[in-house]
């Protein structure tokens, strides 16, 4: 889960494991932090961010040329454009190599995944704003609360939290989003020692299990509830009135880009709360217990059936599954996703019993044993049993 493609979400710290040539496991964290750049440095970033969507476009458009006339494809460079648009030197060169490579795993992704669609072009107004280079005899550092970039020289940045000793840098995604805030996501590898590594079940382990629950996102085995506050449904009112007032500006206009950014910053408050919450309450339960267990469910499936979208996507169970997983496997726990298909609901906690049938609109689970408890605890204490 790299920040490479500058499609993560902004306050998480992205895991992904590799193994050296030496044989050693390594593993690569994420840290974002908020950038403030001068009017320079600002236009800079924004040349380099067209620079690098033109470059994506014109190989783009060269390939299913070549393609259409040979049947072939060849290996394009960014050097055989710079020729031609002399104005693709006056920014980072690592940042358009790595549009090369972009663009060559979007080729391989779709040849190889039949889900995976063919590569798109990239919009002027609509795609995000961001560019990924590489760190390579230090040409990037941190020093004296600045960021070194290259052609940038240094940014002035903001580190909320400190580097541990050991990580190595290898590449920096510089990204911008809707409201002009502007952010820097810095790629470490560091190798992974033995407490990193998720163990396997043994008596006397504490295991949490978390049932996914439309309201109020989660119920946990032990009977409480995560109460998650719906930030998107209380801020719905307001979004819905900024965007009365977007859609009555004139379109490119002046008033219509303050409004935009009006927008997104009440969109960026939902998101930053949603997040703040998620990665709190995956905190506390990496560092209560021992273990977690949660169904292996589609939650973009649930989202688009019975009408849930809005809800589905407001509590954001699946990102909160992804941070309790890193979280635990940071601490040596590790987090047990149970078959989607498991009855859950239908059997009782404490005879095992299964029912045939269950409606949606039984909220209490009663079984011939004398058990009756509410249904959502029930399939919790199932998921941590199993």
């Amino acid at each position: 889960l790299l920040p490479a493609d500058g499609r993560r979400s902004p306050h998480r710290d992205d895991q992904a494991g590799c193994r050296d040539p030496g044989g050693e496991m390594k593993k690569q964290r994420a840290y974002k932090f908020r950038l403030y750049p001068d009017r320079q440095q600002e236009v800079l970033f924004h040349k380099t961010f067209g620079c690098c969507r033109f470059l994506y476009n014109r190989m783009l458009a060269d390939k299913k040329e070549m393609y259409e006339k040979t049947g072939k494809t060849e290996r394009l460079t960014p050097a055989g454009y710079k020729k031609e648009y002399p104005w693709l030197k006056e920014v980072d060169s690592l940042a358009l190599a790595n549009v090369q490579l972009h663009l060559e795993a979007a080729y391989k992704k779709f040849f190889r995944e039949e889900k995976a669609g063919f590569p798109k072009f990239k919009s002027r107004h609509r795609s995000r704003k961001s560019y990924t280079t590489n760190a390579v005899n230090g040409n990037i550092r941190l020093e004296g609360g600045r960021l070194r970039l290259p052609k940038a020289g240094g940014v002035k940045i903001r580190c909320h939290r400190e580097i541990p000793e050991g990580y190595i840098l290898k590449s920096v995604t510089v990204s911008m989003d809707p409201s002009g805030k502007y952010f820097a996501s810095l790629l470490y590898e560091f190798p992974a020692s033995e407490s990193q590594a998720a163990g396997k079940y043994r008596e006397g382990m504490e295991v949490l299990g978390i049932d996914f629950a439309m309201r109020g996102m989660a119920v946990f085995s032990d009977g409480s509830r995560a109460e998650y506050p719906m930030y998107y449904r209380k801020a719905q009112e307001r979004l819905a009135r900024e965007q009365r007032k977007l859609s009555h500006c004139k379109k490119g206009s002046r008033n219509y880009g303050k409004q935009k950014r009006v927008l997104a910053r009440c969109h960026e408050k939902v998101r930053n709360q949603r997040r703040d919450y998620l990665h709190k309450l995956s905190r506390r339960i990496a560092d209560r217990y021992d273990a977690a267990a949660v169904e292996d469910i589609d939650m973009k499936a649930m989202s688009q059936c019975l009408k849930f979208g809005k809800s589905g996507m407001d509590d954001s169970y699946g990102a909160f599954r992804d941070m309790l997983m890193y979280k635990l496997e940071d601490q040596g726990k590790e987090l047990v996703k149970v078959d989607r298909f498991f009855p859950s609901s239908k059997m009782c906690s404490r005879c095992g019993n299964v029912k045939k049938e269950l409606r949606l609109d039984e909220r209490i689970y009663r079984c011939g044993c004398g058990n009756c408890m509410d249904r959502d605890v029930n399939a919790a204490v199932n998921i941590r049993e199993e």
